[in-house]
């Protein structure tokens, strides 16, 4: 079957967390081009009317730490038929000097919002008996023990958890959940960690193919995931590592 990739969401609604930088960003625009009508939701305005210049879109102005303010967001988003939970931070602390408010920051934006929002839209899918698609951004970080990021790996692992009984509660009413786990992508928040070549030397020097992940390229694969290319994929934590965790 050929597909026009032009039109290949068309008609559907996709909601997006954490849409106004990196790969929520990218796939926000991706999405949209592909004929989906996108809702956009991030904690930046300014990045929210940045995107709203280029594509049609519903934005919404939302911290997601705030776990009623989520919950708010995601149930006026409604309905909507693909979901993209994209948003996260990380905190950059050493084991033995992390906080428990890190911790709990990085959790509820990480972890806690993404089950608050998939809730929203899962009760809504399964009330118009339409069935959809979910992917949680999760990271190779769920798996591989990175310096200075414990919060944020155990955020990860926990999202990747939290997805597999998502698939498997939620298969029976034809919503599929999966993870898509890159490797360091190119983003705002990864400069944060490795701009500088110290650091980034020795990851780069782990990845078969020698570059990190860009944006676009988490985009075409949460893509996939969406849709009826990859109708039978559920509860797969896909790597996109460029070999990474193969050596």
């Amino acid at each position: 079957m050929n597909v026009d990739r032009n039109r290949e969401f068309e008609g559907r609604t996709v909601l997006i967390t954490g849409a106004g930088k990196g790969i929520g960003y990218a796939s926000a625009r991706l999405m949209a081009e592909r004929g989906a009508y996108v809702v956009a939701l991030s904690r930046s305005q300014a990045d929210l009317d940045a995107l709203s210049a280029l594509i049609d879109c519903k934005t919404v102005a939302v911290d997601l730490e705030d776990a009623a303010a989520a919950l708010k967001a995601a149930r006026e988003a409604q309905p909507v038929d693909l979901l993209v939970n994209c948003a996260g931070i990380v905190d950059l602390e050493p084991f033995l000097d992390a906080t428990t408010e890190s911790f709990d920051r990085t959790m509820a934006v990480n972890v806690r919002a993404a089950m608050v929002v998939a809730q929203e839209c899962a009760r809504s899918m399964i009330a118009r008996g339409k069935g959809g698609a979910i992917v949680n951004v999760s990271s190779i970080a769920a798996q591989v023990g990175t310096p200075l990021h414990a919060s944020y790996c155990a955020s990860k692992a926990a999202l990747d958890a939290l997805s597999r009984v998502m698939a498997v509660e939620l298969g029976v009413h034809g919503i599929r959940v999966n993870t898509v786990n890159p490797v360091v992508t190119l983003t705002p928040m990864a400069e944060k960690v490795w701009s500088e070549p110290a650091k980034s030397n020795p990851m780069l020097a782990r990845i078969p193919l020698r570059r990190f992940v860009q944006p676009e390229e988490a985009a075409r694969t949460i893509a996939y995931l969406l849709s009826d290319d990859s109708s039978m994929v559920n509860g797969v934590s896909l790597a996109l590592d460029g070999g990474f965790q193969a050596g």
